[in-house]
């Protein structure tokens, strides 16, 4: 089996401040930094006005930028777009795609994330493809089908461990307080691997990384459920002590 190093990722979402902002990855990278060794690689992504002075504030850190969406196309006439190559100069390696809130509120189709995702690794950045069901189809048993759809339609061709991570947030579960189960979790972690392993041939180096509710109180549990290789945060990456102790829970 493949060694896959934890990924612990904060989606800031659209909160913070520059004030906030600076404090928040300040902190974070002057513990990176003093911790020496850790189980874990750590990645905060902040809103896009955040990213420049954030990737200024933790250059001389092991602590990763990331985007929280691209646009496909990598310049032109596309008002309120940001491009792919606009977060690799702000200093990011990691852009999050297809996060339900942008599949709800914006309406992005698996198609539409694909040619983020493309446009993306082009640019040298790493993909994290977010997917997961909503509580009305976990209750009619299509969980495994809406998931299965949405890895195959969103999965760049070419896609391989370098450049992509799949982020499994079921919607039921995403700053509501619930939380699947260590079994619910391995389940689906292990057929999302299944289904990667269909379309990429080798899936054991990819990470795939739980998100949902994620706190210090069930890090430890979630982070050594089979199959599970970090967490993407939302409301916890935003305290210090918080998202640190996700970290440092993996072991």
């Amino acid at each position: 089996m493949a060694e896959r190093r934890k990924l612990i990722a904060g989606n800031w979402k659209m909160n913070g401040l520059k004030a906030d902002g600076l404090e928040l990855a300040s902190d974070l990278a002057g513990r990176l930094k003093g911790a020496g060794a850790v189980a874990f690689d750590m990645l905060v992504c902040p809103p896009f006005p955040l990213l420049f002075p954030v990737g200024e504030a933790i250059t001389d850190s092991p602590l990763a930028l990331g985007g929280q969406d691209c646009a496909p196309k990598l310049s032109g006439a596309h008002t309120g777009d940001v491009s792919p190559q606009m977060l690799k100069d702000a200093g990011c390696s990691f852009v999050i795609l297809g996060h339900s809130e942008r599949r709800q509120d914006h309406g992005e189709t698996d198609a539409a994330v694909k040619a983020k995702a493309e446009a993306a690794i082009g640019q040298g950045l790493v993909a994290i493809i977010c997917v997961g069901e909503t509580e009305a189809q976990r209750e009619a048993g299509q969980a495994e089908a809406v998931v299965g759809a949405q890895v195959a339609g969103s999965l760049p061709a070419g896609a391989n461990a370098a450049t992509v991570v799949i982020a499994y947030e079921p919607v039921w579960a995403i700053g509501t307080g619930k939380t699947a189960t260590p079994a619910d979790v391995a389940a689906m972690h292990g057929f999302i691997r299944a289904e990667l392993a269909k379309a990429l041939g080798d899936a054991d180096a990819v990470r795939i990384l739980y998100g949902g509710s994620v706190k210090p109180g069930n890090a430890a549990e979630l982070m050594s459920t089979a199959d599970v290789d970090g967490a993407l945060v939302g409301g916890a990456s935003l305290k210090a002590d918080d998202f640190w102790a996700i970290g440092t829970s993996c072991r």
